[in-house]
Formats: structure tokens, sequence, C-alpha cells
């Protein structure tokens, strides 16, 4: 007797893409509130202007739902086609059930596979590598990648250095079966010798027993030099696992950690001039998982980016974890 294994589609790619933004703006004004700082000080460091939070109506499952259900018409499909949902959050404060669970049953899906993963920043590349393993291999045809977080309730807003970055959104895509080439491999990894770079200041069962809330810490020269120079190694390893030239890029994608950042990278990776680059930081800041799908939504909403051209993607943060792909805009 033979065992059977699965097989699905030769290649997978994004049908589409959506995004939810929320609907309170907070400018550099603002911070000031919470933090000595100033609108200059702010925009030399990081690049953003305003960052968007979670009104009292907005959730990171309601945001999900809004994503999920943009990209899912915009993949010209119905939730009834999905057969798996992977949600990448760190702001969802319930251990389980999963919010992709959650998501399933309410946009309608036939009881789809659900699952949620922790990977921070880098979620939604991460989400995306298993989504193309499942389509490559049968387990599914149709699955939806979300980003979604509400940083902004996991926010210590008396820290200087973490405050004025973090802000609330989600990004989700449809990954499906593709004839050709549309994804390229991911690369990616982790360092968990730096896990205490970026953590979060108790755990659950401290917060209640000391009646303080759990919020996100980080030591920002760490992280900067890892980004600087590890994460932006890994972009070019990225491209090159595709098999691509930097003359062959249309868009670069980076998480939307800081502008500084990213132009450090960009200097790694000696892009051309005629390569797009992701600055969507300036007006939705930081918001981990979400930040690469949203800024693909915006980009492409503002015409910077079109059906068809290549885009390489690397998100990174707590883990520390990073992972990057190239893929073919839908």
């Amino acid at each position: 007797m033979a065992l059977k294994a699965s097989h699905g589609a030769a290649y997978s790619r994004v049908e589409g893409i959506g995004a939810a933004i929320p609907s309170r703006v907070v400018d550099n004004h603002e911070m000031t509130q919470y933090i000595e700082t100033s609108d200059e000080w702010i925009q030399q460091r990081t690049g953003i202007v305003e960052r968007r939070w979670a009104a009292e109506h907005e959730t990171v499952e309601s945001l999900s739902m809004d994503a999920a259900r943009r990209a899912i018409e915009r993949a010209g499909l119905t939730p009834a086609d999905i057969d798996a949902v992977i949600v990448s959050t760190v702001s969802h404060m319930l251990q389980t059930p999963s919010l992709a669970a959650i998501i399933a049953a309410k946009l309608g899906t036939d009881g789809a596979a659900a699952f949620d993963i922790s990977a921070a920043c880098a979620g939604f590349s991460y989400g995306l590598a298993q989504a193309d393993a499942l389509v490559r291999t049968g387990a599914a045809r149709h699955v939806v990648v979300i980003g979604a977080e509400t940083l902004s309730k996991i926010t210590d807003l008396s820290d200087r250095g973490t405050a004025f970055l973090f802000a609330d959104g989600a990004g989700a895509a449809v990954v499906g079966p593709s004839d050709v080439p549309s994804m390229g491999p991911v690369v990616w990894g982790s360092d968990g010798e730096q896990a205490d770079v970026i953590n979060m200041s108790r755990d659950w069962h401290q917060a209640v027993e000391e009646g303080q809330p759990s919020q996100i810490t980080m030591q920002g020269q760490a992280v900067f030099r890892w980004a600087t120079g590890f994460i932006a190694d890994a972009a070019r390893r990225t491209l090159e696992a595709s098999g691509l030239t930097p003359d062959e890029l249309d868009l670069f994608v980076p998480h939307q950690a800081n502008n500084r950042i990213t132009d450090s990278m960009l200097r790694h990776l000696k892009l051309p001039e005629t390569v797009t680059v992701a600055r969507t930081i300036k007006h939705f800041g930081n918001n981990s998982a979400a930040s690469i799908p949203i800024a693909i939504d915006a980009m492409l909403a503002s015409g910077e980016a079109k059906s068809g051209d290549t885009c390489l993607i690397i998100g990174f943060g707590a883990g520390l974890v990073y992972a990057g792909q190239v893929i073919t805009i839908p």
C-alpha cells in the first residue's frame, strides 16, 4: 500500500491586497502631550509626521475583517473560496481562541483552516511563506494572510524611545495558484539571542498580579544596528534568491520601521533610481505586521505601484525574526 501525498499548484501568487486604516489621526504635536519631544525631532529620527491609532469602535478584529474583505473582493473571490486564514498579530489579547478562527467564521468561509502566528513585524512575510507552501502542496487553494495590530493599546506613552513610533492598522493578501512563478523563495530566520531587544515589559500573569499593563519595550540603538547591518544583507540575499537583479526590480517595500533604516538598506542594496521605495511610515507610523500590506495598498492607490510590478519585501522585528520575498503585485 502506497501512502498518498498531497500535490498542488506549481506556483503561487498574490491575488489581491487590502488594507484597513484606523480613523484616528495622531500627529507629532499631540505626541508632545505624552513625552518630551518635538515634531522636528520625530521627523528627523524616523520620518513620521503622523500615525493612526484605533478609535474606540475599532479593534484588531474589526480592522482584520475590513482588510480581508477588501483583499478577497479584489482577488475576484468570495469568502467561500477561502481554504485557510493566517493572522499575524501581537496585539490580540487572548491566548486562545485564535483571532484567525474568529475571522474565518465571521468572514463566512466554509470552515477554513485558521491559525495565528507571532512573528511581530516580520509576520506578514512569514504568513506569505506559509500560504505559498499550503498552495503548492495542495493543502489549500486560496489563503488569506492578515497582518493586524492595535499597538497603541500596548504602548507605554511615557516612554520617549517608543511612544511616537507605534501605530495601528491591518493589511491582507489572498494567495492562490499560479501558472507562472510569481512569488520568490522566502529568506528568513531568527536570532533568539537578542530576544530581550524588543519584548513585553511583563507576562500576562505578572500584569494581573501587579496591576500593571504589559507593554512593548525596545532597545532602539540595538535594533537600528541589527536592521542596518544584518537585515540590509538579508534583503540583498532575498533579491539574489529570487533570481532577479536590482535593475529588474520595480518596488522596494521594507517594513516601515524607520526611514533612516530604509535609507541604509538602499545604500547597501544599491538599487537604481527607477525602483520606487515605500515611505508610508510618514503618515501611518510603524504598524508592525500590517506595515507591508498597508504600504502596498497605499502605493497601488496612489499609482506608485501597478499590477505586474516586481516587489521586494522584507519584515524584521521582535524575536528577533526576519523574512523577505520578491512578489508580483496583483
